[in-house]
C-alpha cells in the first residue's frame, strides 16, 4: 500500500494546483515515507526467465529443424520424382519394343497359318507318290509293250529284207 501511495504522490502534486494547501498524502506514515523517497521508482523490468526462454528457444529450434527437414524432404521427393519420372519412361520404351515384337510376332504366326492351310499334309503326299508310281508303273508297262512292239516290227523288217535281199532292183 505504501509503493502505491509513493507512486501516486508525484502524480498527485503535479495534477492539483498550487494554490490548494492539502495533499493527498496528509498522514504522517505516507509523509515520511514519501519524504525518504523523494525519488521516483524505475519501472521494474521483467526478466526473462528460464521457462519463458526455453519455450522459445525450443521453438525456434524446432522451427528451424522442421523447416531443414522439410527442405531435405522436398529435395528427396524431387530426385524420387526425377527417377520415377526416368523408369517411366524406360517402362515405356521397352513396352513400345515388345509391343512391336508382338505385332510381327502376330504376323508370322498369320503367315505361318496361311501356310499351313494352303501346304500338303503327309496323308496327300502318300496319295499323290502313290498315284504317281502307279502313272510309272503305267507309263514303263507301255514303254516295254512299246519296245517289244518296236522290236517286233524291226525284226519283220530285217526278216523281209533278207528275204528279198538276192534281187536287188535297180531302177
Amino acid at each position: 500500500m505504501a509503493s502505491l501511495a509513493t507512486r501516486a504522490l508525484p502524480l498527485a502534486r503535479t495534477h492539483t494546483p498550487r494554490g490548494s494547501g492539502r495533499l493527498l498524502s496528509t498522514t504522517r506514515a505516507v509523509r515520511q515515507e514519501a519524504a525518504v523517497n523523494l525519488g521516483s521508482v524505475p519501472p521494474a523490468k521483467k526478466p526473462v526467465g528460464a521457462f519463458r526462454g526455453g519455450i522459445v528457444g525450443f521453438l525456434f529450434g524446432f522451427s528451424l529443424a522442421s523447416s531443414l527437414a522439410a527442405y531435405h524432404l522436398l529435395e528427396e521427393y524431387k530426385l524420387a520424382s526425377a527417377a520415377l519420372q526416368a523408369s517411366v519412361e524406360e517402362l515405356q520404351t521397352s513396352t513400345q519394343k515388345v509391343s512391336a515384337h508382338v505385332r510381327r510376332i502376330e504376323a508370322v504366326e498369320k503367315d505361318l497359318k496361311a501356310l499351313s492351310e494352303s501346304s500338303a499334309t503327309k496323308e496327300d503326299i502318300s496319295r499323290v507318290r502313290a498315284e504317281v508310281k502307279k502313272l510309272y508303273d503305267g507309263l514303263h508297262v507301255e514303254f516295254l509293250d512299246l519296245r517289244a512292239h518296236v522290236w517286233g516290227i524291226q525284226e519283220d523288217v530285217h526278216a523281209l529284207s533278207k528275204k528279198n535281199s538276192p534281187t536287188v532292183r535297180l531302177v
